[in-house]
């Protein structure tokens, strides 16, 4: 049996405003759970892994995402034992046509031509088995130089998708075209004369096959990415580009740069997609994230601590406190520490409108959660006021933050739980359960924790000043000086 060789590719950029206040910029949806105990992107990773088998062999996934993303990347991938996978950082964001090409030469500079299957890492669907056996008819259909999608059958008029218009009948057809998302009696019409499928960013062709069209319909995007691919960096389990090389690349779509050209008369790279019956969403707002949820009698999905009386076809997510509804029709609430949200379902695209009015007056929740992850673990800001903060540190067993100091602040730390190696100035102790210290401003200093578990310490900081860019690293095991 001749055995194919497949790099799973799991596209890991994008920010999700329209699922704020639960994803932001610093902490995007797909590095959420949504949908069940695995986030987005892990479940995404675990979906192509079950392709291994009856003639395919599986390299290690390669995830391409942002620089400011790469630990959330990297822990996630710790988490469902995907040590190997190779991590592809983009110094800033240009759409998914450079970030394929970026996958692509990953692929080939191995000597090989590996198939690609490529996903967005934010969505979900109902029917795994199903999906899997769509992509296999992916695969196949893609073999000898060809591209394949991996197309979803409609159930409703959605506005908020792109379409593949497809010709003939079978589980694998040919494709005729690419739609753009179209207004409500469009889509309806779509639906009505069947052939159309909801394009969800999945496709399969093999490495050469994408770096020739690539060249072939965009080739300042294949030059330019080829230059920052031959300056890259490999360190601390991370490839980097070339930072200045990388910036020239022009943004484009993956639709735009190489799959619309491809249906074209003249185009030398036929296209073809495997249908898919399951259910599926790119969970792109609350309203969507409603429609794959597990609902009650009442047509509500809960999670977290959640009291309904007399509501309906609602959505209520909290993550910190109890949320109690009466009387509710058709809402969402979604509650996080730092902020509430309420909205009708049907106004869920407008989401992004609030984020936007923060980032302009200068609100930071619009982009960063009030607990935020490290490297080392995580700090939830409790309370602030002026010239004082107060957090809440958890560090993960034997990490360490940086060894630092600060212009502007002062510092208390209490042991809460744990065991904490506290360097400051030339001066190293261990701290453990209610005992404490004190850094004074201007002083070197360093927390570690040595022990096998969580070191958890509640930091006051007191000064004129309390921003996170009042921090000098001088030494750091996670490359941030």
């Amino acid at each position: 049996m001749t055995c194919t060789t497949i790099l799973p590719v799991v596209l890991a950029g994008g920010s999700g405003t329209r699922l704020w206040p639960l994803s932001r910029q610093l902490h995007p949806k797909q590095f959420l759970a949504l949908a069940g105990p695995h986030t987005l992107f892990q479940d995404a990773v675990l979906r192509l892994g079950t392709l291994a088998g009856d003639g395919l062999k599986l390299l290690p996934a390669c995830a391409v995402g942002n620089e400011g993303h790469r630990f959330f990347i990297r822990d996630q991938l710790h988490e469902i034992g995907q040590d190997g996978a190779c991590v592809l950082l983009e110094p800033s964001g240009r759409n998914t046509a450079p970030a394929v090409t970026l996958a692509a030469l990953h692929a080939a500079s191995g000597g090989g031509d590996p198939m690609l299957v490529i996903t967005p890492s934010d969505h979900a669907f109902a029917d795994a088995a199903a999906f899997s056996a769509a992509l296999r008819r992916a695969v196949e259909a893609a073999q000898d130089g060809g591209i394949a999608l991996v197309g979803i059958r409609p159930d409703r008029p959605e506005t908020g998708f792109g379409y593949v218009r497809c010709a003939g009948d079978g589980p694998v057809r040919r494709v005729s075209g690419f739609v753009e998302k179209p207004d409500e009696a469009t889509a309806r019409a779509y639906l009505e004369a069947g052939g159309y499928f909801w394009n969800g960013g999945i496709f399969v062709l093999r490495a050469s096959t994408w770096l020739h069209a690539i060249e072939t319909f965009r080739p300042e995007i294949a030059q330019a990415a080829t230059r920052a691919w031959a300056q890259r960096r490999t360190a601390d389990g991370f490839t980097r580009p070339d930072k200045a090389a990388f910036e020239q690349i022009p943004p484009d779509s993956v639709d735009y740069a190489v799959m619309e050209h491809c249906t074209s008369a003249q185009a030398d790279f036929p296209v073809s997609m495997a249908v898919l019956e399951s259910g599926w969403s790119d969970l792109g707002a609350w309203d969507a994230v409603w429609q794959a949820g597990g609902k009650d009698e009442q047509g509500n999905v809960a999670r977290g601590d959640v009291a309904l009386h007399d509501s309906r076809n609602s959505l209520v997510y909290a993550t910190s406190r109890l949320v109690s509804t009466v009387g509710l029709d058709h809402i969402v609430v979604i509650e996080t520490p730092d902020a509430v949200l309420v909205l009708d379902r049907s106004h869920s695209q407008d989401v992004r409108k609030i984020v936007q009015q923060l980032e302009k007056t200068g609100r930071g929740e619009g982009t960063q959660p009030r607990m935020v992850r490290r490297p080392w673990g995580w700090y939830d800001c409790l309370t602030a006021g002026p010239r004082f903060q107060v957090k809440r540190i958890l560090v993960a067993p034997k990490a360490s933050l940086s060894l630092q100091m600060h212009h502007h602040r002062s510092e208390h730390w209490v042991v809460v739980s744990g065991t904490a190696q506290v360097t400051c100035g030339d001066r190293t102790c261990l701290l453990t359960e209610n005992e404490s210290t004190y850094i004074p401003l201007g002083q070197l200093h360093r927390l570690s924790n040595p022990g096998s578990i969580p070191l958890e310490i509640i930091e006051v900081q007191s000064g004129s000043y309390l921003g996170e860019d009042d921090i000098v690293r001088v030494e750091d095991t996670y490359g941030r000086c």
